[in-house]
């Protein structure tokens, strides 16, 4: 029978997993959309389009703090799940947990931007 707490651990690993790329999606996404709105200006097009753009540049920005805010939430809960579950070390997906946590701790805010998210 399979253990609970491994079942729990896999699904706030996928959790991180998915809210770090979904955070690296929007910011490039952003970049993207800054391109695209100097190059419509360097060709003088119509400002309509050209306002239009930065409202999808601006709704790109507006996730990026949103999802930062919900990665350390969940990269907090699975933090405690390993530091809690020690006798579970040597299981597969603790150890791809461990993985995960190193990889998504870029996406994180730095220490001075913590105050920003609250």
């Amino acid at each position: 029978m399979s253990d609970p707490r491994i079942r729990t651990l896999k699904i706030k690993t996928g959790v991180v997993k998915r809210l770090a790329k979904e955070k690296i999606t929007y910011e490039k996404e952003a970049a993207l959309q800054r391109d695209k709105i100097q190059k419509l200006k360097e060709q003088d097009k119509d400002d309509y389009n050209i306002r239009k753009q930065e409202d999808v540049l601006q709704e790109s920005l507006m996730m990026v703090p949103d999802c930062q805010r919900r990665l350390v939430k969940a990269f907090d809960e699975l933090k405690k799940i390993l530091e809690t579950e020690q006798d579970l070390k040597e299981v597969e997906d603790y150890i791809e947990a461990e993985k995960v946590l190193r990889e998504a701790e870029a996406q994180l805010p730095k220490e001075g931007n913590i105050l920003q998210m609250c």
